[in-house]
């Protein structure tokens, strides 16, 4: 019997292990403990901002909308005590300043960071300098936009404290497939905020897009595939749409059936083919970069060898042995309640709730997060880093892609990499190799 063709949207693959399998620690390390003995001179940066003007139907992000009553100061309030309590624990985690604390590039996401004023971005890019000792312009920073937070004197500041690359989440510059996103704009609107971003001089424009809208048409992608050309962003990122618990969408429609599968992937591969053929590169299944552009940060999927170090109430910490953040959820009352207790924590010097990362998990991630990426992975630096090799690791995991035609050459050679069907095949590939435990933890999280 032949075994039925394997679904190819089943989970976006951001970060592993996932943070439904985050669980509250009973033993709430110090943050000085847990950095004592790592790497700390190519730490990322990350600075989390959960708030939003309206919430997209299929956004499952920890974000709000809105900030009565002066939220978004004590939020940055909040910020500012934890950044100084990190950055303590990071200090004291060292042996007699033999081991400096140095960020090798920094990111504002959300939520949306530029729902903040002016001002108070300002601040923002101050808590990651003066408290946190990032410099904001001589690395990479990567900050996450909206088509009607984008305005001239928030981007005037990003431009000014070193943003070297601004996303803008367009998703669709078609009206009718916006409002069906449950993310109400006009394409005038974005037209007017990406001229604005062009204005700025950041180097790097990203735009996001996505397929599987209701009623988008082969026609209607193409439209917003070469609007979006148009701006000859440095990147594009190709979304499929998926439909969340607790999100707008889910209230209102259920997509299950393969049509739906069928159509993502043959939009997929029609936005996949025509960015090839205007000059685009692709990096993963979701990322695009214009021929000569020059990366700025770490690449979709790239593997955290290095540290990360996450600020706000959203935000994951990488350690080698340990991810932790606070808690997570999607339903806007249980998000209000965690943002609440956070601007009400004074205590930062701990973490509360993550997961433990074993042998055996560091390799699937670094297997995944590397197989991802249409470079594929070195073996050797697999065998380097693990003294083991993969195919040794995951067997049944490699010999499955293999005979699915997922990976070039059969998986054999000095590199696993995917072949144009593997990437396209991304989302269902990522999650075979989540371990037993991690499953069962994601499986065991209730929804909130």
């Amino acid at each position: 019997m032949t075994a039925p063709p394997v679904r190819p949207y089943q989970a976006y693959v951001y970060a592993y292990p996932h943070k439904t399998a985050y669980r509250p620690l009973p033993d709430r390390p110090a943050l000085r403990d847990l950095w004592r003995g790592e790497g700390k001179d190519a730490l990322s940066l990350y600075l989390h901002i959960p708030f939003c003007e309206v919430r997209c139907g299929f956004c499952n992000l920890f974000t709000r909308i809105g900030a009565p009553d002066g939220l978004t100061g004590r939020y940055l309030d909040a910020l500012d005590r934890q950044a100084g309590a990190v950055r303590d624990a990071l200090d004291a985690s060292g042996d007699g300043g033999a081991d400096p604390v140095r960020f090798a590039n920094a990111a504002f996401g959300g939520g949306t960071p530029t729902f903040l004023t002016a001002g108070e971005l300002d601040r923002l890019c101050d808590i990651a300098e003066k408290r946190m000792g990032a410099d904001l312009r001589a690395v990479p920073l990567s900050v996450e936009t909206s088509p009607a937070t984008a305005t001239a004197d928030r981007l005037a500041v990003l431009a000014e404290r070193g943003a070297t690359r601004l996303s803008i989440g367009v998703q669709s510059f078609v009206d009718e497939e916006a409002r069906a996103a449950v993310r109400p704009q006009r394409r005038a609107d974005v037209e007017a905020a990406l001229g604005r971003i062009r204005e700025a001089r950041i180097p790097v424009l990203n735009i996001d897009l996505i397929y599987g809208i209701d009623g988008q048409t082969p026609a209607t992608w193409r439209t917003s595939l070469d609007a979006a050309l148009a701006w000859r962003p440095e990147e594009l990122y190709l979304y499929p749409l998926y439909v969340r618990p607790l999100t707008g969408l889910a209230r209102r429609t259920a997509h299950t059936d393969r049509d739906w599968d069928e159509q993502r992937l043959a939009l997929y591969r029609q936005g996949r083919d025509h960015l090839l053929a205007h000059g685009y590169e692709q990096v993963s299944m979701r990322m695009f970069r214009r021929a000569g552009a020059a990366p700025q940060g770490p690449d979709d999927h790239a593997c955290q060898t290095d540290g990360m170090i996450g600020l706000g109430c959203g935000a994951r910490s990488y350690t080698s042995t340990l991810h932790y953040s606070f808690d997570y959820a999607v339903d806007m009352g249980e998000i209000r309640a965690i943002i609440d207790d956070y601007t009400a924590t004074g205590d930062f010097g701990h973490a509360v709730h993550g997961r433990r990362v074993d042998g055996d998990e560091a390799r699937r991630r670094h297997l995944l997060q590397s197989l991802l990426q249409a470079q594929g992975m070195p073996v050797a630096d697999y065998r380097d880093r693990f003294g083991t090799d993969p195919h040794d690791d995951f067997p049944a995991e490699l010999t499955a892609f293999a005979e699915r035609g997922w990976l070039l050459d059969g998986g054999a050679g000095p590199r696993l990499r995917l072949s144009p069907e593997g990437l396209a095949h991304s989302d269902a590939l990522g999650p075979e190799l989540f371990s037993p435990a991690v499953r069962a933890a994601m499986a065991a999280y209730e929804p909130k």
